[in-house]
């Protein structure tokens, strides 16, 4: 069998940072590094993995598209890496430190705000941080090292260096302004939505075109409430979680049922095992 290349952790950061970053100087200044220094340890990167990793554009260089599957395994391994520290230091100190929690809207404001609350009032020695963002955006933060449990809609083909267990399913209904008398899908839009590349749209634009409803978007964003105002003034039509548009103030009038869309807690597959998070898991579990 062939010996495994010598990588070093440090690398694998600099090739992150030089993935992520504008250019190559912010991304030294990122690692901590002189550009020189930055450019050596990636040359020796490039060496030991055998396989050349940036094109040069004049005489700046770039990530090759290729390097991909490096720059993955890359973010992986450092991900993993920060959960053994943080595993060894909480060991050390006895204290259960700190937990990142990734969370889309519809999770953290609608099925979850109870669970949260008495997760922080049973744990007060865990530092919970919470972040809301698009499921995409968690999850690639999720990967990186940078989350270490999220909740979000079920990505719509599976994510390399994550577990997914099935955590609740919810509706997705469309819902037409107020002057509008709903007709047959063909007569339906224009359309106001999340945006192109989220998992709800994928869903929702696979529903809309079985039934054979014009796809003529006129406006998106990630914001539930800012589709929810933008049906209520007439701009277009909308598709969401019922439990986010039927509730609260100025409810939407539901047209139908669409489909539905699942969510899940995602956590990084391989991490060292951690009881804080474990029960953090099972409190959302119960929800």
């Amino acid at each position: 069998m062939r010996p495994l290349p010598d990588l070093s952790i440090r690398q694998l950061e600099y090739l992150v940072a030089v993935a992520e970053e504008p250019t190559w100087a912010v991304a030294a200044a990122r690692v901590g590094v002189s550009a020189s220094a930055l450019s050596q340890g990636l040359a020796e990167l490039e060496r030991r993995v055998g396989v050349t990793l940036f094109d040069r554009d004049g005489r700046r260089r770039t990530v090759r598209p290729g390097a991909s599957p490096v720059v993955a395994h890359a973010r992986q391994v450092l991900g993993l890496t920060h959960d053994l520290a943080e595993w060894a230091d909480r060991l050390r100190s006895g204290h259960s430190g700190t937990l990142r929690l990734g969370m889309i809207d519809a999770a953290a404001v609608v099925h979850h705000p109870d669970q949260l609350r008495r997760y922080r009032s049973e744990h007060p020695d865990v530092d919970l941080r919470l972040r809301v963002a698009p499921s995409a955006e968690l999850l690639e933060l999720l990967v990186a090292g940078e989350l270490d449990l999220v909740v979000c809609v079920d990505p719509p083909t599976p994510v390399g260096g994550i577990d997914a267990v099935a955590l609740l399913t919810e509706d997705l209904a469309v819902y037409a302004p107020p002057d509008r008398r709903p007709g047959p899908p063909p007569t339906w839009g224009p359309w106001v939505l999340f945006p192109a590349g989220s998992h709800t749209r994928a869903l929702v634009v696979e529903e809309l075109r079985q039934l054979g409803a014009p796809l003529d978007v006129v406006a998106e964003s990630h914001q539930p409430d800012v589709l929810r105002e933008m049906v209520q003034l007439g701009v277009g039509w909308t598709v969401l979680p019922t439990s986010q548009a039927e509730h609260g103030d100025r409810p939407l009038r539901r047209v139908r049922t669409l489909t539905t869309r699942p969510l899940v807690i995602a956590t990084r597959a391989g991490s060292v095992h951690d009881p804080a998070l474990d029960d953090l898991a099972t409190a959302l579990g119960r929800g």
